[in-house]
């Protein structure tokens, strides 16, 4: 308790708390324009793209240049990613002094900013995504987080961030005090004095490796804030912005697998297939053979196909929902699945064709009259099979006595239920499915079919005969499920057609304890055919 009162009082939610105690700063206007721009990241942004143009029309592009450029882009680019980012932001893996002085020099030439003040602002951004507290929040639209907020001063400050670590690294506290000589050297003079002493080109080397080459390199990092917010997939999660896509990949040295980085950030990798382009996770890896890196840090691939399972079976469930599926049980006096006693079955087949297969009666009429609004189709094994079985039970003849019909039959049968039979069908929650006598799933044509049948009665009822294929594993939320277990419990207090109950729950068989159904999540139940759900939460 008193290190709780040290600690202070934590608000329910930080971002809420912090920008009701917040005043943010009055929008922009054309008035104010002058007053608010960030004259310095202006510069830096406008003034490169400028001298390119006007350079590239009076200084020619030798081969040599060009090569020397595109290779001086990676370099500059790998600083950014491998280092300010994955190194200092996330600390996805150890690197010596040397690669880490290497990489603060190339990071100093992308012109960004010291390590210090891109990783807090990188830090500020995971934690709080696509909130006002986020630095570039994709939120406010692609062109506001991919250069906008470097333009104009922040309306509201970006939340609060942990770096203290960086703090303690010698070398980000080097290039934090020395920056500006570090930029202009590696930014401008290195790329210059290479292609002047390699081949005689010091303009070309100003001009492309230098100015040019800072314009996409810019404009590669900036992507990542706005492109891979925008562009391609969400595989492992939905619940914010990010995206997975390879175009972004290509054009930001291989941190266009921006999903699964928000999902997994301290993992070194961007992308997990050998096949997906991530540059920045090849030189790595290939420092840390030279021993250079070490501890190159993973996400366990367990918690990956979690999140990975989780999108797939978010996408099912959409497609489920557009499917039509057997009516469930009415209580309030519909026709539709209503509770039927034997002898009503009875009486109102003498005017309705209506079958009984395990437990639930159908009205076949579907077959046979294919004049039927909504069309209708002829039996396959011919309407005399259909006539010899109304108003009994044709359990045993469904599933294999005359004919071991198809999932799609059992699919297509289960869409013509109008009721269920009252004790048609011994309640899977009431007794224990194993017993030592005989099977009853087939038994159901006696009138004096009892709600509730002894243990020892029974044997393996084969709970695949009342639940259709398509049904076995459905895509269900937990608010449902909760719903239906305390429907379902309230029932059986009150009801004596333990066999309804069951169906109450539209063949999904729950555990015991209602306190083991969580709320809010995405779970896979399946039928095994012996009265026990499998559930597999997520």
């Amino acid at each position: 308790m008193q290190a709780s009162k040290e600690m202070g009082e934590v608000p329910d939610n930080y971002v809420s708390y912090t920008l009701k105690n917040i005043k943010p700063l009055p929008p922009i206007t054309l008035r104010t324009l002058h007053k608010e721009l960030e004259y310095i990241s202006l510069v830096a942004i406008i003034v490169p793209p400028i001298v390119s143009l006007i350079g590239a029309y009076y200084v020619p592009l030798q081969r040599k240049t060009a090569i020397w450029s595109i290779i001086y882009y990676f370099c500059t680019g790998l600083g950014i990613t491998a280092g300010y980012h994955r190194l200092w932001s996330h600390r996805c893996y150890n690197a010596s002094s040397p690669l880490r002085l290497v990489l603060a020099l190339f990071g100093a030439g992308a012109v960004q900013g010291s390590i210090k003040w891109w990783s807090r602002g990188h830090r500020s951004h995971h934690r709080y995504t696509d909130t006002p507290l986020d630095p570039y929040n994709a939120s406010e639209g692609f062109w506001w987080s991919h250069i906008g907020w470097i333009l104009v001063k922040p309306r509201i400050r970006q939340g609060v961030a942990d770096v203290r670590d960086l703090k303690k690294d010698w070398v980000v506290r080097w290039q934090h005090s020395n920056f500006v000589s570090l930029l202009l050297t590696m930014a401008f003079l290195f790329p210059t004095v290479v292609a002047w002493i390699g081949w005689g080109d010091a303009m070309g080397g100003l001009v492309y490796a230098g100015f040019l080459r800072l314009v996409f390199v810019h404009h590669s990092t900036f992507c990542v804030n706005s492109l891979a917010h925008w562009l391609g997939e969400t595989p492992f999660d939905d619940k914010h912005t990010p995206k997975d896509h390879m175009i972004t990949a290509f054009v930001t040295v291989g941190e266009g697998y921006h999903n699964f980085h928000h999902q997994f950030p301290t993992d070194y990798r961007n992308a997990i297939k050998w096949y997906q382009y991530d540059p920045t996770k090849w030189f790595i890896y290939l420092c840390s053979l030279f021993r250079l890196a070490s501890n190159l840090r993973t996400f366990p691939s367990n918690e990956i196909k979690k999140g990975i399972l989780t999108m797939q079976m978010k996408k099912l469930r959409e497609v489920q929902s557009g499917i039509e599926w057997p009516a469930e049980i009415n209580r309030g006096g519909d026709e539709a699945n209503e509770i039927w006693s034997w002898e009503k079955f009875q009486s109102t087949s003498l005017t309705r064709p209506l079958i009984l297969i395990s437990g639930y009666i159908h009205d076949v009429s579907f077959f046979l009259n294919t004049n039927l609004p909504g069309g209708g189709m002829d039996h396959p094994g011919g309407q005399h099979l259909i006539n010899k079985f109304i108003g009994k039970d044709a359990t045993t003849a469904f599933f294999g006595g005359v004919y071991e019909h198809s999932n799609a039959a059992h699919n297509l049968l289960a869409m013509k239920r109008v009721a269920i039979l009252q004790g048609g069908h011994p309640h899977a929650l009431d007794m224990k499915i194993r017993s030592k006598s005989s099977d009853l799933s087939t038994s159901t044509t006696s009138p004096e079919s009892p709600a509730s049948v002894p243990d020892d009665n029974l044997n393996d009822i084969d709970m695949n005969r009342l639940i259709p294929p398509s049904q076995r594993l459905k895509i269900v939320d937990y608010s449902d499920f909760a719903a239906s277990l305390l429907h379902s419990r309230r029932s059986q207090s009150s009801s004596s057609s333990s066999w309804a109950e069951l169906v109450t729950l539209s063949g999904l068989h729950l555990q015991e304890k209602e306190e083991e159904a969580g709320y809010g999540s995405t779970t896979a139940v399946e039928s095994d055919g012996e009265g026990e759900g499998d559930y597999k939460k997520l």
